[in-house]
């Protein structure tokens, strides 16, 4: 983490506190170690996510300028021909200006900046979250995709196994030769959907390596299974996400806003300015005066008249329409995260139902398919039967796999939706 974003946070959190925003923002959750590295190098490498932090960085930059005073105005000027005083001539004058902004004005602009910047860092927070369930989503497809392949392999082999009873059953005059035609079909069209399915192999890996901004040659490790859980439900809470990056980045854009109210008032009070006026004065060779040829020194107030008032009137309403649109906009988004929210929940519940039924339809048609097998063995049952069985269970596998595909991505999405950040 670079130092101005720890610098910055030690001074507005401190002890355990600030510890545990550091956990907080590092925290990549306990899928697995190898998916957890995946989600750190993400964060460290790509290039939208760094982009965002970087306009953090920006950001951070901006209270001092505008917190600073304006530069004071140094006036310089030499005569030609010397203005004749009574203590001399008056070869050169320099007049060094300095003006003070109404009182409270710079405060309003340094807190009105630090707001921006935090919003910032909030967008920065909500688009990090957002990888990272980009991330785990593709995984989810990897680990699905590779679990589908071995399956469909596995059951080639059965197949190739069906095919030698068959044959063996048709050479000893007990089957037909078109048992064996059947399951020449079954094994050529696995065959065609593993190449297919290879295929798409490369494409997801591209994705996956392009959203860590790695080599798109790096090879992707996928973990040998995949759980998920259902964590707590919280449908009515109206609070569920004020503490959303995206909620809470908008609710700093508005404070930043209702300062941007006062720093336009305050603009259309008047500055004051304190300086000093300094001529430098030659001797006098005609006459020999008190103080003959002494410099003279003079302090000067001055004050700005902001008479023309259409540009401070403006400003405020601006401010207050921008701080309307803000509230609406983060209305807006709880709604939105709101809706996903329940959606999300349904996936979830899905996917653990259907996980729960595959399961036990899997136990039923595992004892199916032996007396099946058995049956025809032993002439009772017809092939077809047996293949259709077979294909069954390849279906039920397979669907198995892409619910947990599926309880996987919606556990991701619940976990951004709910994510939360430190006030």
């Amino acid at each position: 983490m670079k130092k101005s974003l720890l610098k910055y946070f030690q001074k507005r959190f401190s002890g355990m506190k600030f510890i545990l925003l550091l956990l907080f923002l590092w925290g990549l959750g306990s899928n697995s170690q190898t998916l957890d590295q995946y989600l750190q190098t993400a964060a460290e490498n790509n290039p939208k996510l760094k982009s965002a932090y970087a306009q953090f960085e920006a950001a951070m930059q901006k209270a001092p300028q505008v917190a600073g005073l304006p530069d004071p105005t140094l006036t310089m000027s030499a005569f030609g021909k010397m203005i004749e005083t009574r203590l001399g001539g008056q070869e050169a004058n320099f007049s060094l200006v300095q003006m003070f902004p109404w009182f409270g004005t710079l405060q309003a602009k340094k807190e009105a900046s630090v707001l921006m910047a935090e919003a910032k860092f909030q967008n920065y927070l909500n688009l990090r979250n957002q990888l990272f369930f980009d991330v785990k989503s593709v995984y989810a497809e990897l680990y699905a995709l590779q679990k589908t392949i071995q399956l469909k392999k596995e059951n080639l082999a059965i197949l190739d196994s069906y095919r030698e009873l068959s044959l063996s059953r048709f050479k000893s005059g007990n089957a037909p030769m078109v048992n064996v035609i059947k399951v020449d079909i079954k094994r050529e069209a696995a065959k065609t959907e593993i190449n297919l399915l290879e295929d798409i192999m490369k494409p997801l890996e591209t994705k996956f390596n392009l959203l860590l901004n790695q080599k798109l040659e790096t090879i992707v490790k996928v973990q040998d299974t995949l759980m998920f859980k259902n964590p707590k439900i919280l449908l009515n809470s109206e609070d569920l996400f004020k503490n959303h990056p995206s909620v809470v980045g908008l609710e700093k854009q508005k404070e930043s806003y209702e300062f941007q109210q006062i720093i336009a008032q305050k603009e259309g009070l008047p500055m004051l300015g304190l300086g000093i006026d300094y001529s430098i004065i030659s001797k006098r060779t005609d006459a020999n005066p008190e103080m003959n040829g002494q410099d003279a020194v003079m302090p000067m107030f001055s004050v700005t008249l902001p008479i023309f008032r259409k540009k401070y009137n403006a400003a405020k309403k601006e401010a207050v329409f921008m701080v309307s649109s803000i509230e609406q906009e983060q209305e807006a988004q709880k709604n939105d995260l709101q809706g996903a929210y329940e959606l999300t929940i349904y996936e979830l519940k899905k996917a653990e139902q259907l996980i729960t039924l595959y399961e036990k339809q899997l136990v039923s048609s595992a004892q199916a398919n032996k007396l099946l097998i058995s049956g025809f063995s032993n002439a009772t049952i017809d092939f077809e039967e047996v293949l259709q069985m077979n294909q069954d269970i390849l279906m039920l596998q397979t669907q198995k796999v892409e619910a947990i595909k599926n309880g996987f991505t919606a556990e991701a999405k619940l976990e951004y939706l709910i994510s939360k950040t430190e006030e």
